[in-house]
């Protein structure tokens, strides 16, 4: 992958979605994003680009503390999607209870936990890593 593309953010908190818009801007993290405010929203969401045959995020990063469906309920619901493209998952999150870093670590599906609020640096290593 020589560039993201498309990123995803699911995450219900509107300080933090308008912080990483500006971080994106600045380390011109990927050429588009879209928003999804809960799990619910960001599983319908997937879904449908796949019915449209659009483009699946290159990486998405995922909240864990969200109403509706939180990021662990996400993680399920997306498995049980059968996408195709394992799609790159991140945790970001606040949370610094080891429960819910060691749940991260444990799951195939998340590439990593960052803890919010997310440095630049740390999107840079994401991207870095996503170019490999």
């Amino acid at each position: 992958m020589s560039e993201i593309k498309l990123a995803c953010i699911i995450d219900d908190d509107p300080i933090y979605l308008f912080a990483i818009k500006k971080m994106f801007k600045i380390i011109n993290f990927s050429k588009e994003y879209i928003f999804y405010e809960n799990g619910l929203e960001a599983i319908n969401g997937l879904i449908t680009i796949i019915e449209k045959g659009e483009s699946l995020p290159d990486v998405i990063l995922l909240d864990i503390n969200m109403p509706i469906m939180d990021g662990w309920v996400f993680l399920e619901e997306y498995r049980a999607t059968k996408i195709k493209n394992k799609i790159p998952i991140y945790i970001t999150s606040s949370s610094v209870n080891n429960i819910d870093i060691e749940r991260a670590k444990e799951s195939d599906l998340v590439n990593g936990y960052i803890n919010k609020p997310i440095k630049k640096n740390s999107l840079i290593k994401i991207k870095t890593l996503l170019n490999k």
